[in-house]
């Protein structure tokens, strides 16, 4: 290895005891290959299992904790106790190859497509659409039914427990319920969920403690918890830097094993409520101030990319897309052949990479999404 490239390979030991072999990740990434019944499928298995040899954790796709909290087709289930063994596939694939397994566990709330869920029954904090076309407006929870969701993220811990997996990543990014509650784009109650900003972080703190109290009482070894969360929206009003600060601070007393942010570009700068003079992430990581890890994401192609975010200072650092082009990408870095690294698609690659059909297809219906050379 390339000496210059070896603060990539540190390890890393996180709060909760789980040791990690090195500050490379793969980020949690739709791929829509389930059965309709929510079981894995063995194409999603094996993709797992392809990309799983070099980095020190993987963080899977997202599983939801209710029916109605499905948030695309092709998605595993994690909202009853019969997927216990098909989430363990998955659990199995990712750690017989070295990587700590972790799963991604949401609630869709609004963003949840009205066909795919019982009754057609889309539910959020407010009714309140999103700005899309072919938006429905969803259905306002009850307190109570806020209430069942908290402990319904409870028992998909439980189950990611029983099924094998090293931890949970909280999924309170990309729109969907948990910053459904948080934003004041989404959530206009005047409860105790909702109509401050220390109430809209009610949910999400719920949340997360739930977690932390089932863990407590169900793992019996080192079993991690992170929260990735989306650092501003759109919308006016919306979720600002002066927001996310507030949940940062706030995560971070909860003594997580890491935060994770969900952003398209790792040196993106703030619309609102930072300056732009600095990233999202390094903004983030300067108010974590070392506490908690905190994983940056985005665009990141090559080791250089990779080192160039890490002297940032975050802990850590997920590889999306560029894992699914380059499934080796640690493991040639490691060995000093990052000049090998691929970093296009030719539409010939699906079977050598090992992505599954459906995956695939997404791809190549998205002109942009992926650098396709021919």
């Amino acid at each position: 290895m390339n000496t210059i490239y070896a603060p990539l390979f540190e390890p890393l030991r996180l709060r909760s005891g789980i040791q990690l072999k090195n500050r490379i990740v793969m980020a949690p990434m739709t791929n829509g290959a389930s059965h309709a019944d929510g079981t894995v499928s063995d194409q999603e298995v094996a993709y797992y299992a392809r990309r799983s040899g070099g980095v020190s954790m993987v963080i899977t796709a997202c599983t939801y904790v209710t029916a109605n909290g499905i948030g695309f087709e092709g998605e595993f289930a994690g909202d009853r106790d019969e997927m216990i063994p098909s989430l363990g596939r998955v659990a199995t694939a990712i750690k017989e190859k070295g990587a700590k397994a972790v799963l991604q566990i949401f609630h869709a709330g609004r963003m949840a497509p009205p066909d795919l869920v019982p009754n057609g029954d889309v539910v959020s904090a407010s009714a309140v659409a999103a700005e899309r076309n072919g938006a429905v407006v969803p259905r306002e929870l009850s307190d109570q039914e806020v209430e069942e969701i908290v402990r319904a993220f409870g028992e998909t811990t439980r189950r990611a427990i029983e099924a094998g997996y090293d931890g949970v990543e909280i999924h309170g990014a990309n729109g969907y319920l948990l910053q459904q509650f948080f934003s004041p784009h989404t959530n206009r109650r005047e409860d105790r969920w909702g109509g401050s900003l220390e109430k809209r972080l009610a949910f999400p703190l719920a949340v997360v403690d739930e977690i932390k109290r089932v863990v407590k009482e169900h793992a019996a070894e080192p079993f991690l918890i992170g929260y990735r969360f989306s650092p501003e929206e759109a919308e006016t009003p919306g979720i600002t830097m002066t927001e996310t600060f507030a949940l940062v601070d706030a995560l971070v007393e909860k003594e997580l094993d890491y935060l994770h942010v969900s952003i398209n570009d790792f040196w993106s700068t703030p619309r609102r409520g930072a300056e732009p003079s600095r990233s999202r992430i390094e903004w983030i990581n300067e108010r974590v101030g070392g506490k908690v890890p905190v994983i940056g994401v985005g665009s990141i192609l090559t080791a250089d990319d990779a080192l160039k975010a890490m002297q940032t200072g975050v802990a850590l650092l997920a590889i999306g897309r560029e894992l699914i082009m380059e499934p080796d990408w640690v493991e040639k870095i490691e060995q000093g052949k990052e000049a090998e690294i691929v970093t296009t698609l030719s539409k010939k690659d699906q079977k050598r990479l090992v992505i599954p059909d459906s995956l695939w297809r997404l791809i190549m219906g998205a002109p942009g999404w992926f650098p396709v050379v021919d």
